[in-house]
């Protein structure tokens, strides 16, 4: 199932600046990944699009209030890195570089200073960290340790994120629908989870009327075309 770009501004409308320049790398990178299905593809729209910021987004600023840090943290997993730095906020606050360091710093497989924000999160899925980065890479055929900017491109988004999503069985998820578990894998918590579920929902109404509709023309098509050989 290809979308369309009236289809995909259904779902996404703060996307209408870049709408037309995502949706080629989007389809190419959804066929090459099998989310195939209304279903696998209403979910995978639901979270790029809430984690992207509508695809206007692509890498992670960090430029974070103290407010902002505290929220993160709070709505984060008991016991991760992001947690543990609510009683710091005041002093990471718009320090990105400090900031990525302090949450990523030493972890991900980043090992080198500074290696906290040059592998900060990129991409429609926020692709995060230099071991993620060396592993994406590896199976998108890019050095992206190298050239980490790729992943803010189109192309590089959207494959990035479709290669997460299968990498992390997050189709057969979507299939059982344990949508909160697909949000907790991206995430690490349920950030934003209200707003993926109704991203979701839109998106699983928006696909089912596309079916409906190409469902009521094929008969018509079918018997014109049979009637111009008669």
């Amino acid at each position: 199932m290809l979308l369309n770009e009236q289809q995909l501004l259904q779902i996404l409308p703060d996307a209408r600046p870049v709408a037309g320049i995502f949706l080629p790398a989007l389809n190419q990178a959804m066929q090459r990944y099998r989310v195939d299905s209304c279903v696998r593809i209403a979910a995978f729209l639901a979270q790029v699009g809430y984690e992207s910021g509508s695809f206007r987004r692509l890498a992670e600023n960090l430029s974070y209030s103290a407010q902002r840090i505290r929220q993160l943290g709070e709505a984060s997993a008991p016991g991760s890195r992001w947690r543990s730095l609510v009683p710091m906020a005041d002093q990471l606050a718009h320090n990105p570089q400090a900031l990525a360091e302090a949450a990523y710093g030493g972890r991900l497989g980043n090992d080198v200073a500074g290696d906290g924000y040059r592998y900060r999160g990129r991409g429609l899925i926020q692709l995060t960290g230099k071991g993620r980065y060396r592993l994406a890479g590896q199976a998108l055929g890019q050095d992206l340790v190298a050239a980490p900017q790729w992943l803010e491109t189109p192309e590089g988004a959207a494959l990035s994120a479709a290669w997460f999503w299968a990498d992390n069985g997050l189709n057969e998820l979507a299939d059982a629908g344990r949508f909160s578990q697909i949000t907790r894998r991206i995430n690490g918590g349920l950030n934003g989870a209200q707003e993926r579920l109704l991203l979701r929902d839109r998106a699983a109404t928006v696909l089912a009327q596309a079916t409906l509709a190409r469902a009521a023309v094929l008969p018509i098509a079918s018997h014109t075309t049979m009637e111009s050989y008669a």
